[in-house]
């Protein structure tokens, strides 16, 4: 099993930057990505931005050039530094951890508890 422990989340104006931070524990050995999703109300999940231990990243066409994410110094810790914030971005934020191969993420298995972003003036 993988535990993974979300934080960074909270209310912040258009415009305004958020990073979050998501720390991964247990059988790490098991994982080669990690990625974020998002559940906005009355929409479906969606995968914000992932990336490989390699250093392969995706991003949502809606999240480019605006949300960027890393890795840390500290061993699977996976951050998304969200700038240029819009409404459009409010939602749950989900850290994911799972596998990557032949340019194919695959999540699913494991899932942070989720941290609430709103974007509000």
């Amino acid at each position: 099993q993988v535990q993974l422990v979300e934080s960074g989340g909270g209310l912040v104006q258009p415009g305004g930057s958020l990073r979050l931070s998501c720390a991964a524990s247990g059988s790490t050995f098991e994982i080669n990505a990690m990625g974020w999703y998002r559940r906005a109300p009355g929409k479906q999940r969606e995968l914000v931005a992932a990336i490989a231990s390699g250093g392969s990243t995706t991003y949502a066409d809606s999240v480019k050039g605006r949300f960027a994410i890393s890795t840390g110094n500290a061993k699977n810790t996976v951050y998304l530094q969200m700038n240029s914030l819009k409404p459009e971005d409010t939602a749950v934020y989900y850290c994911s951890a799972g596998k990557y191969y032949s340019g194919s993420y695959e999540f699913g298995t494991f899932w942070g508890q989720g941290t609430q972003v709103t974007v509000s003036s």
